[in-house]
Formats: structure tokens, C-alpha cells, sequence
């Protein structure tokens, strides 16, 4: 029998209120012991709770009883709405863990319990996981759409027109003999039908990455020593994070400092400057890992010379225009001593961010997602291309093992294990 699970599913104490949830078969009998009573389903009740070992009071609280299997876990669901002092949450879960059969929640366990009785799919949890780490707006919004579902009922949609054009194909295959199976016009439908769906999951592919969107933007500013980068970098994120000096060389290896700008996340990154000879074996080194900063930059601060700058789209900075004989030096005027273009500097990385995350109502990509969205895509491209119906009905169906990968319902446990441990206990 599946254990009773309990944990403080609200803040850390003290609180106004602590929610503490109870999930399993002996959800009801605990509910039954500490307040004497069950309420009708779904209503909440006011209830003294007391300890039943010697029935002395432990807390006033709403209680909710919500039977299974219409709760987040699947599970019979109990809600204890208490005060949140902390003593009174010690004392409710120290009865709850005297009672039998009842135990601590582990880390993600609620969600894992979820996952397992269909009441969220892989896609669901993950986007429940960004959601619980989000520290900015868009963060917010894209992980509440992968949470709610829309990516999931997207590739749902793949799945029913995989099981179509895998009728279909079966149908070709087993009747191609039959008057009333037109074999051409059959096959015809399933091409027109392999390349509208391969249609949607390259515009899928396209999405953007849930790994920029949680880590931030790679922001990398880079050129040769005494450009003003660390100056720079300062007025960017509003601190003192790099060290600024007159010595060249003065930045030995790549700082990176996250930062919030117009609720767009980004990883600024200050390198050693560049230059092609130095007699210092540290600086060396350095700029070998400014080098691979860049070559890892969505967007590069470029604070040298035109025709230097490593990429073409790097944002050309002609830096510290305050200072004599920088009138003439071409890009963006900027000096983060008075503020002069730092506006239309931070501006024009939002501009850039913006082609690089998703915008509002749209939902962002994990790797794993990517990659089996990816291989659904190769799967499709090899059916439209198979011009035997046997070996186009085999990449159809190795198409719909990848969807089932994709929603978790062939997943392996090392991977579910890795995933769950990230969510707090009363997750």
C-alpha cells in the first residue's frame, strides 16, 4: 500500500497562515483523529484540532478533505489552514508523525505522486519547476504556461495525427489489394498529412531555450585592456561587481554577475582584455577564457576597434566618450562615468533579448525537450522520404515512442529521480 505523506506545503514559519497537505489512503482517518469529524468534500470547515493520544488542543484551523482521485496528487487530499506560528506547525506535524502509517513528505514527493497517478505529465512538472525558481516576469509567465499544460496539449495533438497517418498506413498496407482503398490517394493524404506536422514541430524547434530564459542572457563584453569593460559592466548592474583600475590587465579572468534589466534576465560577463602578446602566463590564460566567453555570447559588447570585433553582430561601444580624443571613434557613445548612452545601450539589449526569449503567451524549450522534439522531426523527415510504406509506418510509430518520452510515459528513473530532488519538500 502506497504510504500517507504529509509536509508544510506553505513559507517557512512564522506566517500568517501554514498550509500543511496530507496525501494517501490514511489521509481521512488523520483528518478523523485530529478534528474529530470529516467535512463534506471540498467545503472548507473551522475545526478545533487536538492530539488524540490525550486530546489536548493544538490549533484552530480550516480543515478541507478532498477525495481522490480529483486532487493535485491523485491521491485522498487533506488541507490543514493553520496559524503559522511555528510552534503551532510543529506540534500538528509532530501528531501527524505519531499517527501510523503517516510520514514526511520527501523532496518533490506531492509532484512525484502527481506524475505518477496522470495528474501532470513530464512537460507539466518541469514547467511547475521553472515556475517555483522564476525570478523574473517572463520567467513567470513562460514557466506557468508549460505548467498549465499548452505545450502538452500541443504534442497531444502530434500524437493524434501520428495515430491517423498510422491508420492510414496500415489501412494502405493491409488492403492495398482491396477496390475500395484507393492506394494513391491514401498515400498522397499521408505525405500531405507527414508534412504539415513536420511543418509544426520545426516551428516548435524554433522555440526559444528555457536555459536562456532561466540562466539569463549571455551578455559578454570584451576588447583590449583599458577599454572601461569593468567600468562598464559596473553601470550595468547597478554595483561595484568587477574591480576597475588604470592598470592594464587589471581583469585576469571573466566575471560573471547576473542581473535583472526591464524584467529580462541577463549574465553579464567582464573578460581580460585582448591582445595577442603578454608576458604574464595568468593573463594568458585569461584571455584564452574571454575567448571561449565569446564564443558562448548571445550578444558581445564590443569596446575596441571595428575591424576587430570577433562576430558581426556584436554591438560596436565606442566607451568612455568622456574623455579627450574619443570623439571620433565609431558605435554606440557611452560613458558609464556620467550616464551618457547608457538609456539606448540598455535599450537596444532588450531589443536583442527580446528575438532570444519567448514573448507573452508563448513557453520556452529544456533541452530534453528540444532533443526529442528534434527527433521527431528526423522520424518525419525519414516517413516523407521512405517510399516503402513499411519503413514509413515504423518511423511513424518510432515518432509516437518519442512523444511518449516527451510526456514522461517512457522515461527513465534516474532522470525523474534528478528532477524531483530540485522541488522543496512540500512540492
Amino acid at each position: 500500500m502506497t504510504d500517507t505523506i504529509f509536509a508544510l506545503s506553505s513559507g517557512a514559519p512564522p506566517a500568517g497562515i501554514a498550509v500543511i497537505r496530507v496525501s494517501g489512503p490514511a489521509a481521512r482517518a488523520a483528518l478523523e483523529r485530529l478534528a474529530r469529524r470529516v467535512p463534506p468534500p471540498r467545503t472548507a470547515s473551522l475545526a478545533l484540532l487536538v492530539d488524540p493520544q490525550d486530546g489536548a488542543p493544538l490549533d484552530r484551523a480550516l480543515t478541507l478533505w478532498l477525495p481522490g482521485p480529483a486532487t493535485v496528487t491523485g491521491e485522498d487530499l487533506v488541507e490543514l489552514h493553520c496559524h503559522g506560528g511555528r510552534a503551532v506547525v510543529a506540534a500538528v506535524e509532530a501528531t501527524l508523525a505519531a499517527m501510523p502509517g503517516l510520514r514526511r513528505a520527501e523532496a518533490g514527493e506531492f509532484t512525484r505522486r502527481a506524475f505518477a497517478n496522470d495528474r501532470m505529465d513530464l512537460n507539466a512538472v518541469e514547467g511547475l519547476a521553472d515556475l517555483l525558481a522564476a525570478e523574473t516576469q517572463q520567467q513567470r509567465r513562460a514557466a506557468l504556461m508549460m505548467a498549465e499544460g499548452h505545450f502538452s496539449r500541443r504534442i497531444e495533438g502530434w500524437r493524434a495525427t501520428l495515430l491517423d497517418l498510422s491508420a492510414m498506413a496500415e489501412a494502405a498496407l493491409d488492403f492495398s489489394d482491396e477496390d475500395d482503398v484507393p492506394d494513391a490517394a491514401i498515400e498522397a493524404r499521408i505525405g500531405e498529412g507527414i508534412a504539415a506536422l513536420a511543418q509544426d514541430v520545426a516551428a516548435m524547434l524554433a522555440a526559444p531555450s528555457a536555459e536562456r530564459l532561466r540562466d539569463g542572457v549571455r551578455a559578454v563584453l570584451a576588447g583590449p585592456p583599458n577599454a572601461g569593460k569593468s567600468t562598464l559592466l559596473n553601470a550595468l548592474v547597478g554595483r561595484d561587481a568587477a574591480i576597475v583600475s588604470d592598470i592594464a590587465g587589471t581583469t585576469r579572468d571573466r566575471i560573471e554577475v547576473p542581473a535583472a534589466i526591464g524584467g529580462v534576465a541577463f549574465l553579464f560577463t567582464d573578460t581580460a582584455g585582448l591582445r595577442d602578446e603578454t608576458g604574464d602566463a595568468i593573463e594568458a590564460i585569461g584571455i584564452d577564457r574571454a575567448r571561449s566567453a565569446l564564443a558562448a555570447a548571445d550578444i558581445i559588447l564590443w569596446l575596441g576597434d571595428e575591424a576587430e570585433a570577433p562576430r558581426d553582430d556584436a554591438i560596436l561601444i565606442a566607451a568612455q566618450c568622456d574623455r579627450d580624443g574619443a570623439a571620433e571613434r565609431p558605435g554606440l557613445r557611452l560613458s558609464a562615468r556620467t550616464g551618457e548612452g547608457m538609456e539606448a545601450l540598455v535599450a537596444l539589449l532588450l531589443e536583442r533579448a527580446a528575438h532570444m526569449l519567448p514573448g507573452e503567451g508563448d513557453y520556452a524549450l529544456h533541452a530534453r525537450q528540444r532533443q526529442r522534439v528534434g527527433q521527431i522531426a528526423a522520424f518525419l523527415d525519414s516517413a516523407a522520404g521512405a517510399h516503402d510504406l513499411l519503413i514509413l509506418a515504423e518511423e511513424l510509430r518510432q515518432a509516437r515512442r518519442e512523444i511518449d518520452a516527451l510526456t514522461g510515459q517512457a522515461g527513465t528513473e534516474d532522470m525523474l529521480d534528478r528532477l524531483f530532488a530540485g522541488f522543496c519538500i512540500g512540492k
